[in-house]
Order: structure tokens, then sequence, then C-alpha cells
């Protein structure tokens, strides 16, 4: 039989590079005129959201987002589970306009 000692790994309580926030957003997702489909964004950080669709998304497939106010940004899935989708943002958003999301909601 086999004894050993170990000293467990301290886990991360938070993964993210900046702090997310609940919002109800209706968004779309496609490219121009193209392809474009409803979602909403149920959470939202200056790097990136969490989206529930309509239909499913694959992780690692870039998107064009559109968010109320903002326009089109790019962004990439990192996870995918039925309908709803993680997605990271490939430029950040400024933090004036993140914060207006907030004040909004």
């Amino acid at each position: 039989m086999f004894a050993a000692e170990y000293e467990p790994a301290l886990e991360s309580t938070d993964r993210r590079r900046s702090p997310r926030a609940p919002v109800s957003l209706d968004a779309k997702i496609g490219r121009g005129g193209l392809d474009r489909t409803l979602c909403r964004v149920v959470d939202l950080s200056e790097h990136g959201a969490r989206l529930q669709t309509y239909s499913a998304l694959k992780a690692g497939t870039r998107i064009w987002l559109t968010l109320p106010g903002v326009g089109q940004v790019i962004a990439n899935v990192v996870w995918a589970d039925d309908f709803l989708a993680g997605c990271q943002f490939e430029k950040p958003l400024k933090r004036d306009v993140f914060d207006g999301f907030l004040v909004k909601n």
C-alpha cells in the first residue's frame, strides 16, 4: 500500500479578466445584412458576453455580434451548450461603453 502527503492546489474563484454584469439585451449575430439571427445577451463584460441563442453555435466559431448602441463587434465563441454560448471580444469594449450598459439595466 502506498501513502503520500499532498497539498491541494488553490483554485481561483474567477478566471475572468474583468467583472461581468447581468444584462438583458436584444442583439443580432451575422455580418452586415447577411445571415442575421436574433440572440439575447444575458451577461456582459468588457472582454466578452454570454449569449442565449435561437440557433446553436459552435465553440471556435468567429461571429459578428451587433450590440445596441455599439454596432458590430467581432467575437470568438469560447464555449457553447445547446442555446447558450460564451464569447470573447477580439477588441474589448471601451469602459464607458460597458458602463453605459450597466446604467440602462
